[in-house]
């Protein structure tokens, strides 16, 4: 069955109108018509089965089958430094909401290579995944926000970096909920907003023993929280 996105559709209603971009997806790509199944997904734990009841215009009609409600996924909020190199953001945004990143915000640094980021662009990816993967909610995807700001409103997460000090097994400080993991650019966090995120509540963690680019440490990191959720499930 091929699903796609639709963050308007309604519990209450039987009849639904896709909207213009979806619609010029089934009809000109897929060639899907009238009497055809598919499902649309509203990225809020909702998945309604549909039957193609005809067009309006350029537009999609469907009928509704049947509505199936998910649990929420349990929270995994990532806080990273942009790359410079945009695609690598991307492939990680993709990867991540595949395994169940809910959070993402991106945070400016003192060594960061990217001040701003295409936001719209970044929800079209992590949807693009959300279809391919058949998951039912989409990460909530934030604009950048400086670190000391971020830290004092997220207090009590966990900052992975490569300072030579005593640091935790992540498996070890994780807990479920409201723990955000921090992530920094190639640079690294300076050795100040270490002790600044220690401050408030933080704690240092490794992601092993190599020196991983900051796309694969967050991407690994959303791994092993999933993991983690999981187990705890």
């Amino acid at each position: 069955m091929r699903y796609f996105y639709d963050p308007t559709i309604s519990n209450e209603t039987i009849h639904h109108t896709l909207p213009q971009e979806e619609s010029k997806h089934i009809v000109r790509v897929l060639r899907m018509s009238t009497g055809d199944d598919l499902a649309i997904l509203n990225g809020k734990g909702d998945l309604y089965h549909c039957i193609i009841s005809g067009t309006e215009g350029k537009l999609v009609k469907v009928d509704i089958t049947k509505r199936e409600q998910y649990e929420a996924d349990k929270p995994i909020h990532i806080a990273i430094a942009a790359t410079k190199n945009a695609d690598r953001i991307e492939w990680f945004l993709e990867k991540a909401t595949e395994l169940g990143l809910t959070e993402l915000t991106f945070i400016s640094c003192k060594n960061s290579e990217r001040s701003r980021v295409k936001i719209d662009r970044l929800i079209k990816k992590a949807i693009s995944a959300m279809k391919q993967s058949r998951r039912a909610y989409l990460p909530t995807i934030h604009e950048t926000i400086d670190f000391k700001s971020f830290i004092e409103s997220h207090p009590n997460g966990l900052i992975a970096h490569c300072y030579d000090e005593q640091k935790h097994h992540f498996n070890k400080v994780y807990h479920t909920g409201n723990c955000p993991i921090l992530i920094g650019p190639e640079g690294d966090f300076t050795l100040e907003e270490v002790d600044l995120a220690l401050q408030y509540g933080y704690k240092s963690i490794t992601l092993g023993e190599t020196r991983l680019r900051t796309e694969t440490a967050a991407l690994y990191a959303v791994t092993l929280a999933k993991t983690i959720n999981e187990t705890e499930h």
